[in-house]
């Protein structure tokens, strides 16, 4: 994933007003980000613990997601399983649901899916954060197999959200 300015990011998303855009908490360490083992850009709202957002590109443009999330609760201890990168994690997994885009949204529907708590996805297929023993399946993909395949959970559930 190439860099992205604040400014870029703002104006990427899909499924809020460009108010709610304008006011929400971007990541100030932007330019310390490993961009290059991004498949998206991913971040828990430090000023609203039951927010996150998701960035990635989609056909050549900036895409993004406003997406809610619980916060810790006693049901997360149990292992669960990311439905983007296929890592398990126990008590690292939460449902994390989006409003659909346009009229849907008005209508108040929404679509969820299970995410890395952290949004960290990227970095756990690519081994560059671990999750713990037995994290990860065996599989007989390779890395870049790996990436697609994520890359590919990413790009439908935003179908889902915008469709």
């Amino acid at each position: 994933m190439k860099p992205m300015t604040e400014q870029e990011i703002r104006a990427a998303f899909v499924n809020c007003t460009k108010g709610e855009a304008k006011r929400l908490s971007i990541p100030r360490d932007l330019a310390d980000r490993p961009w290059d083992d991004l498949d998206y850009l991913g971040w828990r709202d430090p000023q609203a613990p039951g927010r996150a957002y998701l960035v990635t590109v989609l056909d050549g443009r900036p895409t993004a997601l406003a997406l809610r999330c619980p916060g810790p609760a006693s049901w997360q201890a149990r292992r669960s399983m990311c439905s983007m990168c296929l890592t398990a994690h126990t008590g690292g997994v939460s449902l994390m649901v989006a409003p659909k885009a346009g009229k849907a949204r008005q209508q108040g529907n929404s679509v969820g899916a299970y995410i890395c708590s952290d949004l960290a996805c990227s970095l756990y297929v690519r081994g560059k954060k671990d999750a713990g023993a037995g994290s990860r399946p065996q599989e007989s993909l390779t890395l870049e197999q790996k990436v697609e395949r994520t890359v590919a959970n990413v790009a439908a559930f935003l179908a889902k959200v915008t469709a």
